[in-house]
């Protein structure tokens, strides 16, 4: 296997140099290091370009654990689509924004698999994983599950060490989670997240097994609690009363991937179809398209959510993120109704597909 030495501009980071013996490389470290994707890692460099990386541990980090370290910088690729500056004098937490609204901190976390069970790499494609795919139920679950840990865990952290840091009190504190708790974890949309947060649960299975029950979509409902497999119960509703008002907000997106990169990139090496969902307006109604990635239009915060939490002492303004296909849920302050923003024309779903066009350069 070829590796291509990538420095990141302007940061003095070098993320595709090994600083790690091969076998520690984690999976997806490994896999993008083939020559034929080297328009994905130069574009990972464009985002990358000016984060500093303040422990010095960030390289090794994406090297053998990988998921943690893309998620921050995307979400400092998406900071900086935003043009808010990032304040690096502080070690904790992991963000210190300042926007033309406000300033706010951001804490970044994964939600990532349970102990024995599938790692978000292990996918078979075989008959009964994807006749699995046809039915949400367990994939939804497993997803609230592992959210409910990450966030629990930051809310924690928040409490103990962040709300006493001088740089911390008095801003919005928001908590950024990316699923990557098992195999085919893009497929979750907001369903899982909005149940953990909300108590409301988007019933897909329902509606797949009567279509014509449900007219207008599947229909919500609230589950209450989900049963993790040692039969402890996980409360959902996180933003329904004020127990952690604390958090300001959750920005979420299960579509932070490779994947994105991949849709983004123009890689000459690849013929590239891009296998996407859309909601369409007025209702937000789900369209597929399938095209050339040269007919794809994707930008960095495609597939961003932002869940804001109606009882936070600090609320984040919607304005913050307001953007085009960024959605977002909140109490409009001007009606007192939920405002749903962006949902009816945000990205849901995206699969790549890309061959090869001279296997030399595999």
């Amino acid at each position: 296997m070829a590796l291509v030495m990538a420095t990141v501009r302007g940061s003095g980071m070098n993320l595709f140099a090994p600083v790690v013996a091969p076998e520690r490389f984690h999976k997806n470290f490994a896999s993008v290091l083939v020559p034929f994707r080297e328009a994905e890692r130069l574009l990972l460099e464009l985002w990358a370009d000016g984060f500093v990386d303040r422990d010095g541990k960030l390289v090794e980090e994406f090297q053998t654990t990988f998921n943690s370290s893309f998620w921050e910088i995307y979400l400092y690729a998406v900071f900086k689509q935003y043009g808010f500056t990032i304040e690096w004098s502080h070690a904790t937490p992991d963000f210190t924004v300042s926007s033309h609204i406000c300033d706010f901190v951001v804490e970044a976390t994964t939600a990532n698999s349970a102990q024995g069970k599938p790692n978000e790499w292990d996918k078979t494609f075989s008959q009964e994983e994807l006749e699995s795919l046809r039915r949400f139920k367990d994939l939804n679950t497993e997803a609230i599950i592992r959210l409910s840990n990450a966030i629990v865990g930051k809310t924690r952290k928040y409490r103990t060490t962040y709300r006493s840091l001088p740089h911390v009190k008095g801003k919005p504190f928001v908590i950024a989670v990316a699923p990557f708790e098992q195999p085919h974890f893009n497929h979750q949309h907001d369903r899982p997240i909005r149940a953990l947060l909300y108590d409301h649960y988007v019933d897909e299975d329902a509606y797949l097994d009567d279509p014509a029950a449900f007219p207008e979509g599947p229909p919500s409902r609230s589950l209450g609690y989900v049963t993790k497999d040692n039969g402890t119960e996980i409360e959902l509703g996180f933003f329904n009363d004020p127990a952690t008002s604390e958090v300001s907000a959750v920005v979420f997106s299960c579509l932070a991937t490779w994947g994105k990169l991949s849709a983004m990139s123009d890689n000459p090496a690849t013929d590239t179809i891009v296998n996407s969902v859309w909601a369409t307006p007025p209702r937000g109604a789900p369209e597929k398209r399938v095209c050339e990635r040269s007919e794809h239009v994707e930008s960095v915060s495609d597939g961003l959510q932002v869940f804001h939490n109606p009882f936070a002492s600090r609320p984040l303004p919607p304005e913050v993120f307001r953007a085009p296909r960024v959605v977002q849920h909140y109490i409009d302050r001007e009606t007192g109704e939920w405002a749903y923003e962006g949902h009816t024309e945000a990205l849901l779903f995206r699969l790549v597909n890309a061959r090869v066009k001279d296997e030399r350069t595999l």
